[in-house]
């Protein structure tokens, strides 16, 4: 709320509250992007401010441990909002992974040619069936520098949140189990009711609802 305090006040808060801190874990490598398909070049370049939606539209992989083994998610983010707007879950980091993912955004958003839409290097995204996909649709496509997670600080922000607030803290027994905590997650709470400091403290379909209202009364 804007009150500067000590740690040790803060501490006495939370105390009071009866809340502790949720600390993050250890990063693990998922992208492979030594292989020899072609790249896109960065034109995206970390200008993540944008002022429509469906003009720029983020994604990356990450992964969830389970008891049966490890599920991948691969998101799609539009960043004029923040939102999700994509994602798909599967038990193998292929290439149709992130397909799937890019497929249910189109569906959803039904974005125009001209979209740029970037990733790492990884090759799920170099792919030629992922590379078919934006050809069809008239994308373009834009990666990340080789081994800079900062050129795609949204995602790599997004997964932090997904991991510290609700992933961390649970033990799946089941892929299936795994994948209806992240849907819930997704559609119930990060969408619709979690704050953003760069939506001026508003949840992403809040922030494109007042924006559309802008645009209709202008």
């Amino acid at each position: 709320m804007g009150y500067p305090v000590s740690r040790w006040k803060a501490r006495s808060l939370m105390r009071e509250a009866g809340v502790q801190v949720k600390h993050g874990r250890k990063y693990k490598v998922t992208t492979h992007s030594d292989h020899k398909q072609p790249v896109f070049e960065n034109k995206l370049n970390r200008q993540f401010n944008v002022a429509a939606p469906n003009q720029v539209y983020v994604g990356d992989i990450t992964y969830i441990w389970t008891r049966e083994g490890w599920l991948y998610l691969a998101v799609v983010i539009d960043l004029f909002s923040r939102k999700v707007v994509g994602w798909s879950m599967s038990s193998r980091m292929k290439a149709r992974l992130v397909c799937d993912a890019l497929r249910m955004a189109i569906w959803q958003r039904q974005p125009q040619a001209g979209l740029i839409v970037h990733s790492d290097r990884g090759s799920q995204y170099a792919s030629r069936g992922y590379r078919k996909l934006l050809e069809i649709h008239v994308f373009e496509g834009s990666m990340s520098r080789t081994g800079d997670c900062f050129d795609n600080a949204v995602a790599e922000s997004f997964f932090g949140s997904l991991k510290q607030e609700q992933i961390h803290w649970c033990h799946y027994q089941t892929r299936f189990s795994a994948q209806q905590d992240v849907l819930q997650y997704i559609s119930m709470f990060y969408n619709s009711h979690r704050l953003h400091s760069y939506l001026g403290y508003k949840s992403p379909n809040q922030y494109e609802v007042e924006i559309e209202n802008i645009k209709k009364v202008a």
